[in-house]
C-alpha cells in the first residue's frame, strides 16, 4: 500500500478523485464556502453529525464532490487517541467496498501525531491475512493520500516514521499469523536472511552446531524434543560508527509450544504458534530500520525452535548448564521462552551494548496483570524504563513499568541446581523477569512481555504486530546525531602548522 502526504485544503479535498474521501472534523471546525464545508456544516446543525469521536456520516454522489463516496468523521478534540477512534469506525467499512483510492483529509490544523496515529489506523483496519489460502485475501486498497490543510517539518517527519512503521508491522504480524508449519525455525532464519538484501544490514544464521560450539545448553534442551532444526538469528543494523555501542534486542521465537511434557490443554493450542512474536517484533523492526536508515547500531538476537513432547525431550526435574555456566531446574517444560532468552542474553554480552531489551510472549501471569492494553515492562535502570514508557506512548503501544524486587526472586531456589526455571503462580510474571534478570547484569537491560498483546484471539483472531511501534520509537530516540557520525567517521586531519610568532622589537 502506497502512502502519501500533501497539502490539501477542503477546497481541493472536493476536487479530489479518489474512491473514497473522509473528511476528519473536530470540535473546532471553522467552516468555509467549499461544498464539503457547507455539508459539515449542514450536517452539524441537524445533528446528524456530532463532535463525540467515532461519529460517522456517509454520503454518496454529494454535488460538487468529485469522490463518489464522502465519510465524514467525528474526531472530538482532535488528538491521537481521537483520530485512532474515529478511523477505526470509518474504516472496516472500506473492506466489503473494494476501493482502491483513498484519501483522508483534516477539516482544519491537526498536530504531526496525528498523521502516525491516521497511517497507523488505516493499515490496522485494511490488513488482511493471505498467505495460506488457496485463493488468498488481497489488500485492494492500494493509494492512500493524507491532506492536511498546511504541512511543516513535524508532519514530514512523523508521516515518515509512521510510512515505515507499519511496514514493520504488517511484516511482524504475516510471520506471527502464518502457521507452525509455514513458519519453521529455518524459514524464519531465511526471511531475516531476506532482511539483509537492504543497505546496512547483515544477517547470519547459527545451526545446532554453532549453537552447541557457544554452549548454549539451555536453548538447545528446549529444542531437543522437535524434528525441526533450531536457528539463532543475529541479524546487525550498522547505521552509525563502529565505535558506537549497540542497542540488543531479543526476540523470543519459539514457532509453535506445546508445552513440551507439561503439554497444554487442548483448547486454543493453535493460538500457540504466536509465541514467535517476539522474534516477529524484531524482524519487523528491522524492515523499519532499513527504510528510515537512523544513524545508530542495532543487533537483533532471535532463538528459534519448537517445543515439543517427544522420547528425547526434556523431563521436568532435568538440570541443563547455560551458556552463562549457571545450572537450571526444569521444573515445568512449559516455561521454556525464558530457557531460550537466558542463553541469547548471554550471548549479547559480547557486543558490549548500550542497552539490552527482550521481547517475549512469556507468561500467561502478565495476561492476567494487563489484559491486551499494556506490555509488560521490566527495567534494571530507571532511564532505561522511561525512555521505553515514552517510546510506547508516542507509538500508541503502551507498556507498564512492573517491579524487580529481589524478593520476588526467592521462589526461583532449586535444590539441584542454581536456580528454577519457575516459582510458582504468585506474581508469574515478575518472577519470570527474575529469572531473565539473573543473565542480565552487565548492560542496561528490559524485558518486554508481550503475551497479552501481540495477539488476539476470538473473533479478531490475529497478530496485532506489537511492539514494533514501541521499540522502533525508542530506538530512534537513541540515535546518534548525523554530525557526530561524520565528525566518528571522516579520516583524522593533522591541525594546520602554526606560523611562529613575530618578534616584537
Amino acid at each position: 500500500m502506497n502512502f502519501e502526504l500533501k497539502t490539501l485544503s477542503l477546497v481541493a479535498a472536493s476536487k479530489t478523485s479518489a474512491d473514497t474521501l473522509i473528511v476528519l472534523v473536530d470540535d473546532k471546525f471553522q467552516p468555509g464556502k467549499d461544498p464539503v464545508s457547507k455539508l459539515i456544516e449542514a450536517a452539524l446543525a441537524a445533528k446528524d453529525l456530532t463532535h463525540k469521536a467515532g461519529k460517522t456520516l456517509a454520503a454518496y454522489r454529494v454535488a460538487g464532490i468529485s469522490a463518489p463516496r464522502i465519510c465524514l468523521v467525528a474526531v472530538g478534540d482532535g488528538h491521537v487517541a481521537q483520530i485512532k477512534t474515529g478511523l477505526s469506525a470509518a474504516l472496516p467499512t472500506l473492506k466489503s467496498t473494494g476501493i482502491a483510492r483513498l484519501a483522508i483529509c483534516w477539516a482544519g490544523p491537526t498536530a504531526a501525531a496525528c498523521v502516525q496515529a491516521a497511517v497507523l489506523a488505516v493499515s490496522e483496519g485494511t490488513y488482511v491475512y493471505g498467505g495460506t489460502q488457496s485463493k488468498p485475501a488481497l489488500r485492494k486498497l492500494n493509494q492512500v493520500t493524507l491532506g492536511l490543510p498546511s504541512l511543516n517539518a513535524g508532519h514530514q517527519s512523523s508521516f515518515a516514521t509512521a510510512v515505515a512503521m507499519v511496514q514493520g508491522i504488517e511484516l511482524a504480524k504475516e510471520w506471527a499469523n502464518r502457521p507452525a508449519n509455514h513458519a519453521t525455525p529455518t524459514m524464519l532464519g531465511k526471511a531475516a536472511q531476506n532482511l539483509a538484501q537492504s543497505p546496512h544490514i547483515s544477517c547470519e544464521v547459527l545451526g545446532p552446531r554453532e549453537v552447541a560450539k557457544l554452549g548454549m545448553g539451555s536453548f538447545m534442551a528446549v529444542a531437543q524434543g522437535s524434528a525441526e532444526p533450531l536457528r539463532f538469528i543475529v541479524l546487525k543494523y550498522n547505521g552509525a560508527a563502529k565505535s558506537e555501542a549497540p542497542v540488543v534486542l531479543v526476540g523470543k521465537g519459539i514457532t509453535f509450544d506445546t508445552g513440551g511434557i507439561s503439554i497444554k490443554p487442548a483448547p486454543e493450542m493453535d493460538e500457540m504458534k504466536y509465541d514467535m512474536g517476539g522474534g516477529a517484533s524484531v524482524l519487523g523492526v528491522f524492515k523499519s530500520l532499513s527504510l528510515l536508515k537512523p544513524h545508530l547500531n542495532v543487533v537483533g538476537l532471535i532463538p528459534a525452535c519448537e517445543n515439543m513432547p517427544d522420547g528425547t525431550a526434556i523431563k521436568p526435574g532435568d538440570v541443563v548448564t547455560s551458556m552463562s555456566g549457571q545450572t537450571i531446574e526444569i521444573l515445568n517444560t512449559d516455561a521454556e521462552g525464558r530457557l531460550i532468552l537466558c542463553d541469547a542474553l548471554t550471548y549479547a554480552e559480547r557486543f558490549k551494548p548500550r542497552a539490552v531489551v527482550d521481547i517475549a510472549t512469556l507468561t500467561g501471569a502478565c495476561v492476567i496483570a494487563l489484559g491486551a492494553v499494556r506490555s509488560g515492562m521490566f527495567a534494571s535502570q530507571d532511564d532505561l524504563a522511561e525512555a521505553l514508557m515514552h517510546a510506547g506512548d508516542a507509538a500508541m503501544d503502551l507498556c507498564w513499568r512492573m517491579p524487580l524486587d529481589d524478593d520476588y526472586a526467592l521462589s526461583l531456589k532449586s535444590h539441584f541446581a542454581d536456580v528454577a526455571n519457575v516459582g510458582g503462580r504468585p506474581a508469574g510474571a515478575i518472577t519470570a523477569a527474575k529469572f531473565l534478570h539473573r543473565f542480565a547484569k552487565k548492560y542496561p537491560w528490559a524485558h518486554l512481555d508481550i503475551a497479552g498483546t501481540a495477539w488476539r484471539g476470538g473473533a479478531a483472531k490475529g497478530a496485532t504486530g506489537r511492539p514494533v511501534g514501541l521499540l522502533l520509537h525508542y530506538l530512534l530516540s537513541q540515535q546518534v546525531s548525523a554530525k557526530a557520525v561524520e565528525q566518528r567517521t571522516s579520516p583524522k586531519r593533522k591541525p594546520p602548522a602554526r606560523k611562529p610568532a613575530a618578534k616584537v622589537a
